[in-house]
């Protein structure tokens, strides 16, 4: 069974910084990809940062590049989303998932459906 547990939200104001944390638990296959999906009132899942425990290797959605940072710390499931800048626009229930597998796909995944295992969700509000 895969747990996946984010935590670290909160209030912060504009220009603030932010770390969230996402412990999971239960990986079996020896290649695994965790991302961290946010959803905004009345808008769709995005998908903002990803993580691949293979080599190391990080993307992040446009709109956050420069200021989001994902890393793992110890043991490797366990990834940090850090916020640096934040903004309005990033309020939103950020959500961490996992995908697992034999053999690695040569790129992330961006969609919430490519992902099977999910996380409750921690609430970002970045005031102004």
């Amino acid at each position: 069974e895969v747990l996946i547990v984010e935590s670290g939200g909160g209030l912060v104001q504009a220009g603030g910084s932010l770390t969230l944390t996402c412990k999971v638990s239960g990986l079996l296959l020896r290649n695994f990809h965790i991302a961290w999906f946010r959803q905004a009132p009345g808008k769709e899942r995005e998908g903002v940062s990803f993580f691949s425990n293979t080599d190391g290797s990080t993307n992040h959605v446009a709109s956050v590049k420069g200021r989001f940072n994902i890393s793992s710390g110890f043991p490797l499931a366990t990834v940090y989303l850090q916020m640096n800048d934040l903004k309005p626009e990033d309020t939103a229930v950020y959500y961490c998932a996992a995908r697992e597998f034999l053999n690695p796909p040569p790129i992330f995944g961006v969609l919430g459906s490519q992902y099977n295992y999910w996380g409750q969700g921690t609430q970002v509000t970045v005031s102004s």
